[in-house]
């Protein structure tokens, strides 16, 4: 179908059959391995494209944007907050599926899901839940219960993957090549833009960053992210990779692997970076008590009834924006505390 002037009508049906010209290794819409609760085909676009925009769409989301991403409540504009993040990862995570001839729309679904279940101040929230979950608390695990139970999106099986395997911590690794995409977009978003946070709050300086990390990928921001990126697509594309995965090429995971084991060192256990360290984890947990022990105060909306009172708790606070925490924080106890430990997390 066409219409007035260069106009052409592309409905999903379209769209499918543009994936044909996709690699061998890429995942195909209408291949995929469906959803929890069967529904008909959108007329324009494919399962992967609804997911996305179900994403783009769902209210925890919306939240990552007061969540942390390293610096806890920093004032100046510029420093990465989860969402910024977001964004980041889905940007290096589509260049990869292009690059390397995946489905991109897969990989940005992905990715733009992938910390949908970060708790408040960063990965701080999760050791602050740890003792409440048995077998310990991952956002990764949260943010798959997020789509599927909390706000019922109903994603692709595909999708879901992704989100439950994106951390490298997770067994067994992503299903499809787009997550393993998403993995190495992930980790190249946040040591990179990390790192320049760290430079700007001044925690470390840029000749502080290991001398091969410097030369093989260049400075923090743009420079570093786009060699990365080549390095993924060189890895992969290289005749040495039989698994046919989705790798970077073994010099520069070297060399990043050095600059990873940097940035924990000097910058993600640092004081200056994770602020008062026991302050958040005090917040946090004392709002999973609280609630404990008055259930009545989770709200309707954002309650899985049929779940065990923990994990409602859990689920509760464990969605909070770092804002809101410190407030609920203030509204629940005497002054004297407040005064003793929400300032401290205002004040990095």
């Amino acid at each position: 179908m066409t219409g007035p002037g260069s106009f052409r009508f592309t409905d999903r049906a379209a769209r499918e059959a543009a994936e044909v010209q996709l690699a061998p290794a890429a995942a195909r819409a209408a291949d995929s391995r469906g959803r929890v609760r069967p529904e008909p085909e959108d007329p324009l676009r494919t399962s992967f494209e609804r997911d996305r925009d179900r994403i783009l769409h769902a209210k925890a989301f919306r939240r990552l944007k007061h969540k942390t991403q390293v610096f806890l409540n920093p004032d100046g504009d510029h420093f990465v907050t989860r969402l910024t993040h977001t964004l980041q990862v889905t940007q290096v995570a589509r260049s990869l599926a292009r690059a390397l001839g995946l489905n991109e729309t897969l990989a940005e679904a992905i990715a733009l899901a992938h910390d949908v279940g970060h708790s408040p101040f960063g990965h701080l929230g999760e050791d602050a839940l740890e003792p409440y979950v048995p077998g310990g608390w991952h956002h990764a695990a949260q943010g798959v219960r997020i789509v599927e139970v909390l706000e019922h999106l109903n994603l692709t099986w595909e999708v879901r993957d992704g989100v439950r395997s994106h951390s490298w911590k997770i067994a067994p690794p992503p299903s499809a090549r787009e997550g393993e995409c998403v993995r190495y977009a992930d980790r190249i978003g946040y040591l990179s833009h990390d790192a320049l946070d760290a430079i700007r709050a001044g925690v470390i300086r840029t000749d502080d960053l290991p001398a091969r990390a410097r030369e093989v990928f260049g400075a923090p921001g743009s420079e570093m992210v786009g060699t990365m990126i080549d390095a993924v697509v060189e890895g992969s594309l290289s005749p040495q990779n039989s698994d046919g995965a989705v790798v970077m090429a073994s010099g520069p995971l070297a060399a990043m692997h050095e600059l990873r084991a940097f940035m924990f060192e000097r910058v993600y256990a640092s004081e200056a970076a994770a602020g008062q360290k026991h302050v958040a984890i005090d917040v946090i947990r004392r709002l999973v008590d609280h609630h404990l022990a008055h259930p009545e105060l989770i709200p309707a909306s954002y309650r899985d009834t049929e779940a065990d009172a923990i994990t409602q708790v859990v689920d509760y606070v464990s969605g909070m924006t770092d804002r809101f925490a410190l407030a609920m924080h203030d509204r629940l106890f005497d002054a004297d505390a407040t005064s003793r430990m929400t300032p401290l997390l205002r004040a990095q």
